[in-house]
């Protein structure tokens, strides 16, 4: 019951860090309009690499080197220390060359870049990796909120036409670095305190660069998108992807949320040896996300091509096609964040991890090279799917010796003709009724009902682990 708890704050806590500024998106895509959105997604794309190269791998190395050792106070709070320590140190060097090269060769985004800076300053103060790792995500649900929350109404409140872009760029900026400052009090009573002479930072400094090299090899595949339509398109253009993958994103979410959970579960059960449990949770889990992410993916290709207008806006249609054709990526992801997050990374097969998102890299690369400069946007999310598909079947024959992909994939073909008839179904709605949230809630209301009925009608192994979740939860 504690992974399904702690599966619902991470997923909660997911979405909050993307859907903040998407509930805002409707005013935001109106007031800035496309050329600001497409600035900000520009100067963002850029930071979010000195952002990484800030955290080096951190967030994924702390969270699972705090699950090996948080059953002892002593050792957990001296590797907190240190790799906080080292954290910090990283970030304040690579703020001060984002500042310089920023100064030295931006001249035309420079106030816009210079704002983003709060997304560097931000990752010094993460330790939302701590709690990951001791399987506790209640409390950055709870702090994010609060913070979100005045962050969305002050935009309402400030932001008010497309000369205000440098005050947008700002807040979404400084929420960031409050949310994470925020979570610093709940350490008082989770460590204790260790002698600094004691401390040995660099000694993660190895370890975690493995890390880093498949953080940052993954945002190519996630930044070049906007940079390359940066340059070889407009920048409405790269309005109309940015905010359509916002929306792909944020769905997304719900299933990828997994993946945090269960990375510092079977990290656990990887140093108590528990081999056994690591497949079993492995198995079940794929099939988890592939009950979940089949349906969604299905979905939003149905209510796409209305959806996107209405919601974004009249200067906003290409992105209804845009989402159509990206959101295949919501089941290749689930895949992956199942056997590369929770199974390659836990176990310290960090090499194949690494290998695997490389490729997806290059294909990335490469695709988008050839697709942007046919068909804009549009091949951009192509490009993404390709990618992503590329690290999924990378990431599963990797697997093949240890894990029966048979096994994984048998009972799949129950969600995918549940999730196409129901995509049928709501597409359709989608055509004929005329888009308002009544009839948006209408229609995900009924293609939820016509996926649950498939699942019942194909005997979906999913409704028997809800079975046996709602019986043990009974007991309990």
């Amino acid at each position: 019951m504690k992974v399904i708890k702690n599966y619902l704050y991470n997923a909660g806590y997911q979405i909050l860090l993307i859907f903040a500024p998407l509930i805002t998106t409707p005013y935001i895509s109106r007031v800035i309009g496309a050329h600001g959105s497409g600035i900000n997604a520009y100067t963002n794309s850029w930071v979010t690499f000195f952002y990484l190269i800030g955290q080096m791998g951190i967030a994924t190395y702390g969270n699972r080197e705090i699950a090996y050792c948080r059953n002892d106070l002593v050792k957990r709070s001296k590797t907190f220390f240190e790799i906080e320590s080292l954290q910090a140190i990283n970030v304040t060097l690579t703020l001060i060359a984002y500042i310089l090269i920023v100064f030295l060769f931006s001249t035309t985004f420079r106030v816009y870049f210079l704002l983003q800076s709060f997304w560097i300053i931000a990752a010094g103060f993460d330790i939302s990796w701590y709690f990951m790792g001791l399987e506790d995500f209640k409390k950055t649900v709870s702090r994010n909120t609060i913070v979100k929350l005045v962050t969305i109404a002050l935009i309402f409140i400030l932001i008010k036409s497309p000369n205000d872009l440098g005050q947008y760029i700002f807040l979404l900026g400084f929420a960031q670095l409050a949310g994470n400052v925020t979570l610093w009090p709940y350490l008082r009573h989770s460590i204790k305190w260790v002698s600094i002479r004691t401390w040995r930072p660099y000694r993660h400094l190895y370890p975690a660069l493995l890390l880093f090299i498949p953080t940052i090899t993954t945002q190519i595949y996630v930044v070049v998108n906007r940079l390359m339509l940066g340059r070889m398109s407009t920048q409405s253009a790269l309005g109309q992807f940015d905010y359509s993958d916002k929306i792909v994103k944020v769905v997304l979410a719900v299933v990828t949320a997994t993946g945090t959970v269960m990375l510092p579960h079977i990290a656990n059960k990887f140093a108590i040896g528990d081999v056994k449990g690591i497949r079993k949770s492995l198995y079940s889990t794929f099939d988890f996300v592939s009950s979940l992410s089949i349906p969604i993916m299905f979905g939003l290709m149905a209510v796409s091509l209305k959806m996107a207008p209405w919601f974004l806006g009249g200067e906003y249609v290409p992105a209804g096609r845009i989402i159509f054709l990206e959101s295949p990526i919501v089941v290749f992801i689930a895949w992956s964040s199942v056997t590369g997050t929770q199974y390659l990374l836990p176990i310290n097969r960090v090499r194949e991890y690494t290998l695997s998102v490389t490729v997806g890299a290059v294909v990335n690369i490469i695709a988008n090279l050839c697709l942007i400069y046919l068909w804009g946007a549009q091949g951009a999310a192509i490009a993404t799917d390709i990618s992503e598909l590329a690290v999924t079947a990378t990431q599963l024959w990797y697997v093949r010796s240890t894990i029966s992909r048979r096994q994984l994939f048998q009972q799949l073909w129950r969600y995918f003709v549940s999730g196409l008839i129901m995509f049928c179904v709501v597409f359709r709605l989608n055509m004929i009724m005329r888009m308002n949230i009544m009839n948006l809630i209408v229609q995900v209301l009924v293609g939820i009902a016509i996926y649950v009925f498939g699942l019942y009608v194909f005997h979906a192994p999913i409704l028997k682990q809800a079975q046996a979740l709602f019986s043990k939860s009974k007991e309990q």
